[in-house]
């Protein structure tokens, strides 16, 4: 998209599933140019989740309209390189992984702050980013039932149901933006 407000903003989208690749997909929505970077072994999950379309996910096409997308090996020396150059140049990234993760490939907040000052940095976690549980996954379901939407929920006398929707990672995402 080349209009909206954020026209001109470059966004680095390291995000997966839907809390974050939500809250880039909004940020494009809103006029910046998104790219999307995927490990070449697979790329993001819900490339692989249903219904299918023409042989492509119509969740994962929903959630990345308007994006741009490189597959880079983060491990790899000359990939590696390449995101560098793309930092260099970007405005915001967007990473939703687990806390440490872009830390241990030596790519974290300190460092890429290092590399481009100016580089807007957010996180999305479920668990945050210190803390006891920073290293546990957060999908949806989980955060329903540890924020106790899950026992408020279904039918009287039934055990925990899950809200129909994925209001945490919908609500993480939107926050996020």
């Amino acid at each position: 998209m080349s209009d909206g407000p954020f026209s001109g903003v470059l966004v680095l989208d390291l995000t997966r599933v839907l809390a974050g690749p939500y809250c880039t997909m909004l940020l494009a929505e809103l006029g910046a140019r998104v790219i999307k970077v995927e490990n070449p072994d697979g790329g993001d999950d819900s490339r692989r989740f249903d219904p299918f379309h023409d042989g492509r996910s119509a969740y994962f096409e929903s959630l990345n309209r308007g994006k741009e997308s490189i597959a880079l090996n983060l491990k790899d020396v000359a990939d590696r390189d390449c995101f560098l150059r793309m930092v260099r140049r970007a405005d915001v990234l967007v990473e939703n992984f687990r806390a440490g993760t872009l830390d241990r490939l030596k790519l974290g907040y300190v460092t890429l702050k290092g590399i481009n000052p100016r580089l807007i940095y957010a996180a999305v976690s479920g668990f945050g980013q210190t803390g006891p549980w920073r290293h546990k996954p957060a999908y949806d379901m989980i955060v329903q039932a540890l924020g106790g939407l899950m026992s408020i929920t279904g039918q009287p006398g039934s055990g925990p149901t899950k809200a129909g929707t994925s209001i945490g990672d919908i609500t993480g995402g939107l926050f996020t933006t």
